[in-house]
């Protein structure tokens, strides 16, 4: 019982830190129903390998140096506002002009082998239906409008995760210090709950979201969904560069 109850709270403190709509998570929901298993898999793992180090570099007492040095928070304030705003008027964008979204969850599916209903937003092709007769897709995105690489999608979550000054206040300085609460040996079974619950969340939501690819194959979600984004995004920017 020693282990197991300060395991249990640092999963429940750490679930109830992380389970929330923000940055890291919309940007992983996309991946999971745009990408192939490969870049979700390595997003996954950026996050809670981030997420992990963060903890641990908290419970080893880094968030007191954090803390003395609050001229690093402010600059890495306005660096994630800028990048949050921005990315907040492209998700915007894509609500109000739309492109390919659809055809990229086609494409991973197709990709991991996976059958998901076609959207009408290919190019313009003739397909045989019945005996003799032809019918032409409408016109849309070309093929090119792929899911991001496996790049783009580490180095954007890296930004999300690290250009957040909150990350450092919230898992550096609160779950450290929560942790240091605990008893000397308890502590590390704190910490091992807490990155379980990063482990856990950021699988389940990565993994599990590739079963919403045939609600995203509706060009309509994808409109939802950005507008969606894009009030997150812009909210979380606005409240960075405003120090809130």
């Amino acid at each position: 019982m020693t282990t197991l109850l300060p395991l249990l709270a640092g999963l429940g403190t750490g679930l109830a830190l992380i389970v929330a709509i923000g940055v890291q998570n919309t940007y992983l929901l996309r991946l999971a129903v745009t990408s192939s298993v490969r870049v979700v898999a390595a997003a996954v793992v950026v996050c809670a390998l981030s997420d992990a180090v963060l903890i641990l570099a908290g419970v080893l007492g880094v968030g007191v140096v954090v803390e003395r040095f609050p001229v690093a928070l402010v600059v890495i304030r306005f660096v994630g506002a800028a990048f949050l705003v921005t990315y907040g008027v492209l998700a915007a964008r894509r609500a109000l002009w739309p492109s390919g979204a659809a055809m990229r969850v086609e494409s991973a599916a197709a990709d991991d082998g996976v059958p998901v209903a076609t959207a009408a937003v290919g190019p313009a092709t003739s397909a045989t239906v019945g005996a003799g007769r032809t019918r032409t897709a409408p016109p849309g995105p070309r093929r090119t409008d792929r899911a991001v690489s496996l790049r783009t999608a580490v180095v954007t979550m890296l930004l999300f995760t690290w250009a957040n000054p909150h990350v450092y206040l919230d898992t550096l300085v609160f779950l450290g210090s929560v942790a240091n609460q605990q008893g000397p040996a308890e502590r590390w079974w704190w910490t091992v709950g807490a990155v379980l619950a990063s482990c856990l969340w950021f699988g389940a939501l990565g993994f599990g979201g590739r079963l919403l690819r045939p609600l995203f194959a509706k060009p309509l979600t994808w409109r939802v969904f950005d507008g969606l984004v894009a009030l997150v995004m812009l909210g979380f920017g606005a409240a960075l560069a405003l120090g809130a």
